[in-house]
């Protein structure tokens, strides 16, 4: 994988800060800890209750079991998250252990020595979540443990559906056309998006690309960072269609993804929108959005991103990818053991429970008790493949640049090949 010059002399300088820095755990040059007591800085994206308080529980159950060790807990929205991690690596002053999404940012931080390697110390865990993991290793080595692995799709209020006399979910998106004039005449507001945050709206690209690209075309493009098949225009064209119709909610352009009741997935959890796009932890946000702490509980459905007619991709594959905890390079070796205990049976029953996800622990995935959960468990495992978020597989100098061009496409100021070409001259830019 190519990076650009820039985000190689990015990273090679937070890595000699990080050497000059003294480690958030306390370690040693070695990265073992120094002391009795050790202090082990966590930033994750659970910002709402269930998740913010089991997180929360996690920690103190661990500091118990281990004597002198104290987590440091920072619970952040997620986009606030990503622009902070961003900042503490250029500092050096990144976090212990922190989530990682895998592909090319990660292949980046490990490019530049930021994060530790997990292959021996974790290699009971990395054995008991098997394949889980390849989205998380470069050149055969774990850099980081997967604890919720999943694909995106429409979630929907059940209840609306109905009240506009929609009895079936739709599975090619003639039908969806079609359901989207039904609601609207309904007087219902189809479809959320967070364009604020460009990435909501970049998986509508992403999706058309999965249904117009074949497996073969999207793998080369990983490698090879070449936009020229037709198929990456042909999403365009279709995205431009999605937004011809005009199915989302007023003010989508400015729309956050999932902060507040006013957000992409707090208009679904109230039942302002029939349905949002949106990935494996939708039921586990929209809890923390309504005053119930249900979300839309037993009203909540969900289906797959529908076929395209004459699509040369696979029609059953989905877009998709996970959160995976990571260690920085300098945290002290009881990060490492924190990051285990979180992949464990233990943790992972409870995050299965809580609707936080889709646990990766095989042992955990019988205790995901929502249905509409269960049934997307039940497609990831057997989906002919999944592709991984576009922006993370191809890293994030390449991936940025083209949600940049799709969000001004839903603004109205991209066309299809706009998208395309500022996708490759990023790319190129990155060789």
């Amino acid at each position: 994988m190519k990076r650009t010059p820039i985000l190689r002399a990015v990273a090679v300088g937070a890595v000699a800060a990080l050497l000059g820095a003294c480690s958030g755990g306390g370690g040693d040059a070695s990265g073992g800890a120094t002391g009795d007591n050790v202090t082990i800085t966590w930033w994750h994206n659970s910002n709402t209750s269930p998740g913010k308080d089991y997180y929360d529980q996690v920690a103190k159950d661990f500091e118990a079991s281990h004597p002198g060790v104290t987590i440091q807990v920072s619970a952040m929205q997620h986009e606030d998250m990503l622009t902070k991690l961003d900042a503490a690596f250029q500092s050096g002053d990144a976090p212990d252990v922190y989530m990682e999404r895998g592909g090319g940012e990660l292949a980046d931080h490990v490019e530049a020595g930021l994060t530790k390697d997990l292959s021996q110390p974790a290699a009971d865990i990395i054995s008991k979540i098997g394949g889980s993991v390849a989205g998380w290793q470069v050149d055969g080595k774990t850099y980081a443990l997967p604890f919720s692995l999943g694909v995106v799709g429409f979630w929907y209020n059940k209840e609306l559906f109905s009240k506009a006399g929609i009895s079936t979910t739709p599975t090619t998106w003639e039908e969806l056309f079609s359901d989207i004039d039904t609601l609207k005449a309904a007087g219902i507001e189809p479809i959320s998006v967070g364009a604020g945050d460009k990435w909501p709206a970049a998986h509508y690209w992403y999706y058309f690309s999965l249904r117009e690209c074949s497996k073969q075309v999207l793998t080369d493009a990983v490698k090879s960072l070449q936009f020229s098949d037709p198929c990456f225009l042909k999403a365009g064209q279709h995205v431009e269609k999605v937004i011809a119709a005009k199915p989302f909610n007023k003010g989508f352009l400015s729309t956050p993804a999932q902060s507040g009741p006013t957000s992409a997935s707090g208009l679904l959890a109230t039942g302002k929108v029939a349905m949002e796009m949106q990935g494996h932890w939708e039921p586990g946000v929209m809890q923390g959005l309504t005053a119930d702490k249900k979300g839309l509980g037993d009203k909540l459905g969900w289906f797959a991103f529908p076929a395209v007619a004459g699509g040369q991709g696979d029609q059953a594959a989905a877009l998709g990818g996970g959160d995976a905890w990571a260690v920085s390079e300098k945290a002290p070796s009881q990060a490492v053991e924190f990051v285990k205990y979180m992949l464990s049976t233990q943790v992972q029953k409870g995050f299965a429970e809580r609707d936080m996800g889709l646990p990766t622990n095989s042992d955990a995935t019988q205790y995901v008790k929502d249905p509409a959960l269960a049934e997307l468990l039940k497609v990831r495992d057997e989906a002919p493949y999944v592709q991984l978020y576009f922006d993370t597989a191809f890293g994030s100098s390449v991936g940025g640049a083209m949600n940049d061009e799709i969000a001004l496409m839903f603004a109205g100021k991209a066309s299809p090949k706009d998208i395309v070409d500022k996708t490759q001259a990023a790319a190129d830019a990155a060789k």
